[in-house]
């Protein structure tokens, strides 16, 4: 089974975030989130992968990855050369993936569960796709699958009055016949070929289509909520470890993962679930809970909770930061305590003076 990870898109919603780059390269507990799609991919068997890239920071992609070697994959990358929706981005990938079975992963989806045993059973039977259902609050932003007495009746996109709260995950398992269909595809009111229209096209020509529902965690990290709670949800099923080094005055409780070359010192507080990365310097700071610092940042004197903080950054102000998302090689200076929660969406190289 070949693997196929969606890493275009422009990333509007997650502004100014995506200016320089593509979202599916934001970090979740330090780590890009398309990285957990690579490892889900992996875990499930797929040794040779093609990444759709387009949009901005493209080459940011190909940096990270490079051939896949550092990640136990082959990696193959195929442009798209403008958002003409999934199905466009999957159709792009015939050659690659000939007649073989396939997993598709849109990148910015995160999940927690094991697909092995799905991928497993889907290639040893003759469905012609099997897709992941989850339950959400929120159906009508969501491709809906109408689901009566264990079989799908219907998938539709975004439906204003959903028959069901079934989302359909960003998690596919294809076969080849599905290029046949997306050929034939006329696009959607949003000029796109849409993956829920062709899964519907294959139900009512009555190719078989299984499901599984997913009752771990999953998000589609399309705003910056969804990005901050994710990074929660992942911390804390964290390993705890520390290779960093910590002063008498430190209090560190919960989980609570360290990097190394990292110095916690005059009475910081971490209360996890929290990872600091590698070659960091927390100073009298208040970190946590549900907070990630990237490496070789610097935080001195204020609180941080449930926000994002990447790497190469600088927080050297008397501050109560919350719910945030602080961009690489962003800055946060002040001489003046401030005693409001803040709240920040900075982009990249973002300089704050208060």
């Amino acid at each position: 089974m070949k693997g196929v990870l969606l890493h275009g898109g422009h990333g509007t919603r997650l502004r100014p975030l995506t200016h320089t780059g593509p979202k599916q390269l934001l970090p979740i507990a330090n780590k890009p989130m398309s990285e957990y799609c690579v490892e889900s991919m992996k875990d499930a068997g797929v040794k040779e992968i093609a990444i759709i890239i387009g949009g901005v920071g493209t080459n940011k992609v190909k940096e990270y990855y490079g051939d896949g070697s550092n990640f136990g994959v082959k990696i193959t990358y195929i442009e798209q050369d403008e958002p003409k929706g999934i199905a466009h981005a999957v159709r792009l990938c015939k050659d690659f993936v000939g007649n073989d079975r396939f997993l598709v992963f849109l990148g910015d989806n995160i999940i927690q569960k094991s697909v092995s045993e799905y991928a497993k059973n889907f290639e040893n039977s003759d469905s012609a796709a099997s897709i992941l259902l989850c339950e959400v609050d929120n159906p009508t932003r969501f491709g809906i699958a109408d689901v009566q007495d264990g079989r799908i009746l219907k998938i539709m996109e975004k439906p204003k009055n959903p028959p069901t709260n079934l989302a359909v995950t960003g998690i596919y398992f294809l076969s080849h016949v599905i290029f046949d269909i997306i050929d034939r595809l006329q696009p959607s009111w949003r000029n796109e070929l849409e993956i829920t229209d062709a899964l519907e096209m294959l139900l009512e020509e009555k190719y078989k289509i299984t499901y599984y529902m997913i009752t771990d965690y999953w998000k589609d990290t399309g705003t910056p909520d969804d990005i901050i709670h994710a990074n929660g949800t992942i911390l804390d099923k964290m390993n705890p470890y520390f290779h960093g080094e910590k002063d008498s005055s430190v209090k560190i409780t919960g989980n609570v993962m360290v990097g190394e070359g990292t110095t916690i010192k005059n009475n910081s507080v971490i209360n996890g679930p929290v990872i600091i990365g590698n070659n960091c310097v927390i100073d009298s700071a208040h970190i946590g809970p549900n907070t990630s610092i990237g490496d070789d940042s610097y935080v001195s004197k204020c609180e941080i909770s449930e926000s994002i903080v990447m790497s190469h950054c600088n927080i050297d102000s008397k501050i109560k930061i919350r719910n945030s998302i602080i961009a690489f090689n962003s800055t946060i200076v002040s001489d003046q305590e401030n005693q409001d929660h803040k709240t920040f969406l900075l982009g990249e190289g973002t300089k704050i003076v208060l």
